[in-house]
C-alpha cells in the first residue's frame, strides 16, 4: 500500500468536516490552537461545520474540502473533525486518483470507517483509525491518545505491540490462536453499510478490527450475523475487536427480555469460526484510543493477548 509521508514540526494539517458538525464550534478553536502550540500550521477548511441538520454542509461541499486539501500541495496531513453521521454520503464524489497521487495522512474513526475503507481500496492509501480534531485539547485529550497518535503519524519505526492504557484493563480471548495480516475495518455499523457497494469491505486474508459504541448486543448480532452471512467473517485472518463503550442492553423495555451481554455474542460468532479473537484494547469510542494504520501489516496472538504493528506507516 501507499504510504503518506511523516508528519513534522512546522508541516500543515488541514481540517475536513466529510461527517457530523461539531457539537460547539470551539472545538474547531480549541484544537487549532492545541495543534498550533505544539509546533504544526492548520487550515480549516472553507466548509467546516456549515451545520446543514445532521451533516456539516452539503454533499458537493463536504466532498471539495477533502478533494481541495489532498490536491493542495501546502497541505501535509488531513484530519477530520469528527465523526457522526453522513461520510458515506459523499463517496462518490471524492477524487480517488487525487490521492494516490498525493498520499497524505488521513486521521478518524467511527463514521469515517467509511472513508477508510473507500480510501484503502480505490486510492490504496494507508490510512489512520484514530482520533479526530475534537480529542485536541487538554481537557478531552489523554497522554496515552497523544502518545499512540504521534507514535503512528510523526515517526518512522513500526508502532509495535499496543498496550492497554489502563493496567487494570483486562482483555479478553475470545478465541486463543495467532494470525499476520493486513488490518482493516473500524466501525461494524458502517463495515456493514458497505457490503453489496463498490465500497464493500475485503476481508481476504486480513485482521478484521470491530469496534461499535451505545449499541445492543442484539444489534450487534444482527450486524455479526450480515457480515457471516456475506462471507466477510470466514475471509478474515482473525479478529481485533476495541473496546465496544455503553454496548450492553438498555434500561428501556426492547419488547422481549434479554440477558446476553456482547461477550456472549462475541463467543457465538467467533468460536465456531475457530480464527484468533481478542476484546478490550482502547481502539474505539473510549477516552483513551490507540491510532492503528490501516492497511498495515500486523500480528496478532489472542492466545498471549497480544496485538502488534509490524512496519511503519508513514515514510521519512
Amino acid at each position: 500500500m501507499i504510504k503518506p509521508p511523516v508528519l513534522k514540526k512546522g508541516d500543515t494539517i488541514g481540517v475536513i468536516s466529510p461527517a457530523s458538525p461539531s457539537e460547539s464550534k470551539s472545538e474547531i478553536i480549541r484544537a487549532q490552537e492545541t495543534l498550533e502550540d505544539m509546533g504544526y500550521k492548520v487550515v480549516i477548511g472553507k466548509n467546516v461545520n456549515k451545520q446543514k441538520g445532521f451533516v456539516a454542509a452539503s454533499e458537493d461541499e463536504r466532498a471539495w474540502d477533502l478533494n481541495y486539501m489532498f490536491k493542495n500541495d501546502g497541505i501535509d496531513a488531513v484530519f477530520v473533525t469528527q465523526g457522526g453521521y453522513g461520510s458515506a454520503q459523499i463517496l462518490d464524489k471524492i477524487d480517488y486518483e487525487a490521492i494516490k497521487k498525493s498520499p497524505k495522512i488521513f486521521t478518524g474513526f467511527s463514521d469515517i470507517t467509511s472513508l477508510h475503507l473507500a480510501m484503502n481500496k480505490f486510492s490504496n492509501l494507508m490510512t489512520f483509525h484514530g482520533p479526530g480534531m475534537a480529542r485536541f485539547n487538554s481537557e478531552d485529550l489523554t497522554e496515552y491518545t497523544k502518545k499512540q497518535f504521534f507514535k503512528a503519524i510523526a515517526g518512522t519505526a513500526p508502532l509495535g505491540k499496543i498496550e492497554l492504557a489502563d493496567e487494570k484493563k483486562w482483555l479478553n480471548s475470545i478465541v486463543p490462536g495467532k494470525c499476520e495480516g493486513q488490518l482493516i475495518g473500524g466501525n461494524m455499523t458502517l463495515i456493514c453499510a458497505s457490503l453489496g457497494t463498490p465500497y464493500e469491505i475485503d476481508c481476504r486474508g486480513k485482521i478484521l478490527l470491530l469496534e461499535e459504541v451505545d449499541t445492543e448486543p442484539w444489534v450487534i448480532d444482527h450486524m455479526l450475523s450480515h457480515l457471516r452471512n456475506a462471507g466477510k467473517l470466514n475471509d478474515a485472518a482473525g479478529f481485533l475487536i476495541g473496546q465496544c463503550h455503553g454496548c450492553r442492553p438498555f434500561e428501556h423495555n426492547p419488547g422481549y427480555y434479554c440477558d446476553i451481554s456482547i461477550e456472549d455474542v462475541f463467543e457465538y460468532y467467533f468460536k465456531p469460526i475457530g480464527k484468533p479473537a481478542l476484546y478490550g484494547l482502547p481502539l474505539g469510542h473510549t477516552d483513551d484510543l490507540a491510532t492503528l494504520p490501516l492497511g498495515a501489516f500486523c500480528m496478532l496472538d489472542s492466545t498471549t493477548k497480544t496485538f502488534e504493528v509490524l512496519e511503519s506507516a508513514v515514510t521519512g
